[in-house]
């Protein structure tokens, strides 16, 4: 599947029109309810295949965020043969009461793996998670960008964002 054809399809199945609020508490006219192609197989293994690419090098470990990143971050994973990790927003309070599920981060350069962003602000929390756990984050990859003041917020916290597409490339393809 082309760049193109994977960005008219992710359009055609997630994009919602109506009134919506964010993460962030910002309210939007439009949606990408990112479920529909993270449960599309078809379009994950897409999705992997070009998110691949966008792979820094000496990347020792995939870090996916609750809920979204998660089936992500595995896809990449089967596509890449680098392990991966799944972290919570919080530490489970019972059983190992782990925030990251997975082998060690301790030593280890992560890469933080999320379907959208918009302000950013889960993968800020995250990463400092997985800082204090002892990983070495410096970027992050998302499906979609919203191109809402995240990316800039990343920078500032020593992440660079890396998108397989922005809100303006996927909107171009309406």
């Amino acid at each position: 599947m082309t760049r193109d054809e994977l960005a008219q399809r992710i359009y055609d199945v997630a994009h919602l029109t109506g009134e919506f609020t964010l993460r962030s508490g910002i309210v939007s006219n439009e949606y990408f309810d990112k479920y529909q192609f993270e449960s599309d197989p078809t379009l994950l293994v897409a999705i992997a295949d070009k998110m691949a690419e966008f792979i820094p090098e000496g990347t020792q470990m995939l870090a996916g965020l609750e809920m979204g990143g998660i089936s992500i971050a595995a896809a990449l994973s089967i596509r890449t043969g680098i392990p991966c990790v799944f972290v919570r927003k919080s530490a489970k309070e019972y059983g190992t009461c782990k925030l990251a599920e997975g082998p060690s981060v301790e030593g280890k350069q992560v890469l933080v793996v999320e379907d959208v962003v918009t302000s950013g602000g889960q993968i800020l929390l995250s990463a400092a998670d997985l800082r204090a756990l002892g990983a070495t984050i410096t970027h992050c990859v998302c499906v979609i960008d919203r191109e809402q003041g995240g990316r800039e917020k990343l920078r500032a916290d020593g992440m660079e964002l890396l998108s397989l597409f922005t809100m303006t490339e996927l909107k171009a393809h309406a």
